[in-house]
C-alpha cells in the first residue's frame, strides 16, 4: 500500500528509487527487532516477546493516525495505463482483467513466487539450521538482525539501479546470486562466520526484489492501481512463503535436517532468474472496446 500511495505521487523515473528507500525501513525494523525479542524472549520467556511485538504494532496508530489526520488525499501524479480512446479511463475490474492476461505480469508472478519461498524458509528454518550446527540461538538472532541491516543498502540500492538499467534483468541477477550463495554456503564449515556472513550477502538480495518488481509492474500499466496489482504479485509471494516454511518443516520432521530444501530453494531460484529475462518493460496498451466486449 505504502509502494503504490509513494508511486502515484512521484515522477515514473523515481518511483524506484521511493519503493526502495521504503523497503530500507522495513529491513530496520528487522535489524533493530531481531536481537532485541530475543534477549527479550532468553530474559522473560516467550510471552514477553509476544507482548512486546504486539504493543509496537499498536503504537504504529499514531504515525499513521497523523498522516491521515487531515482526511485529504493527493491526486496521483500518473493515472492508469495508455488505452486507446484517451477519454475514458479504465476501471479497476478491466484493469485486473488486463493484467492477468499479460504474459510479462505473469511472469512476475513466477518469479516472486521463489521470493517468498526463500524468504519464509530462511526466515523461519534459519534458527533450526543454526541449532543442528550446535550454536547457541544468538547466533540465529545475529544473523536475522544482519540480513535486515543489509538489506537497508540492498533495497536503495537496487532502486537506484533501477532508474538506469531494465529491471528484469536487475531481477535475473538478485535471484541468480541467492543460488550461488546458498550452494556457497552448503560447501562451506558451518561456523558462526559462516552464518554471518552467508546472513550479509543474503541481506544484500532479500528484499531487494520488490522495487524493481513493483517498478514494472508501475511501467506495464501505470500507477493508478499499482498497490492493487503489486498486492495480487504479493499474494504470490506469500503463496511461496507458505511452501518455504512447510516444505522445511516436513523436512525437519522427516530428515532431520533441510538439505533437500537448500537444493530446491536454489532450483527455484535459478528457474526465477531465467522467467524474468523474456519481461517487456512496456505500457500495455488496453483496448477498451475488447474489454468491454469480454466483459
Amino acid at each position: 500500500m505504502l509502494i503504490g500511495i509513494v508511486a502515484s505521487r512521484l515522477p515514473t523515473d523515481k518511483g524506484s528509487v521511493a519503493s526502495g528507500l521504503i523497503n530500507a525501513g522495513g529491513s530496520m525494523g528487522q535489524f533493530i527487532f531481531a536481537p532485541l525479542v530475543q534477549a527479550l524472549v532468553s530474559l522473560r520467556g516467550m510471552s514477553s516477546g509476544l507482548l512486546f511485538l504486539a504493543c509496537s504494532a499498536l503504537v504504529t496508530i499514531i504515525p499513521s493516525w497523523l498522516l491521515c489526520r487531515n482526511g485529504k488525499i493527493a491526486k496521483p501524479h500518473h493515472s492508469a495505463v495508455p488505452v486507446q480512446n484517451p477519454q475514458v479511463e479504465i476501471g479497476l475490474k478491466q484493469q485486473i482483467k488486463a493484467a492477468f492476461r499479460n504474459p510479462s505480469y505473469l511472469l512476475l508472478h513466477a518469479g516472486f513466487f521463489t521470493c517468498g519461498f526463500h524468504v519464509a524458509f530462511l526466515t523461519t528454518h534459519l534458527p533450526g539450521e543454526v541449532s543442528l550446527c550446535g550454536h547457541d540461538a544468538s547466533v540465529s538472532a545475529v544473523s536475522l538482525s544482519l540480513i535486515g541491516l543489509c538489506n537497508i543498502a540492498g533495497s536503495i540500492f537496487a532502486g537506484i539501479l533501477g532508474k538506469r538499467f531494465p529491471m528484469k534483468y536487475i531481477l535475473a541477477v538478485l535471484y541468480a546470486s541467492r543460488a550461488l550463495m546458498i550452494a556457497i554456503y552448503l560447501i562451506s564449515p558451518k561456523t558462526e562466520l559462516t552464518f554471518y556472513i552467508f546472513a550479509a550477502a543474503t541481506g544484500l538480495t532479500w528484499l531487494a526484489t520488490v522495487p524493481p518488481t513493483a517498478g514494472i509492474v508501475g511501467k506495464l500499466f501505470g500507477t493508478r492501481y499499482l498497490a492493487t496489482l503489486f498486492g495480487f504479485t504479493l499474494f504470490t509471494h506469500q503463496i511461496g512463503a507458505f511452501f518455504g516454511a512447510w516444505l522445511g518443516g516436513l523436512a525437519m520432521q522427516y530428515e532431520g535436517n533441510l538439505l533437500w530444501v537448500w537444493y530446491a530453494d536454489i532450483a527455484l531460484a535459478l528457474l526465477a532468474a531465467v522467467v524474468n529475462l523474456p519481461i517487456k518493460e512496456k505500457s500495455v496498451v488496453i483496448s477498451l472496446r475488447s474489454q468491454e466486449t469480454s466483459s
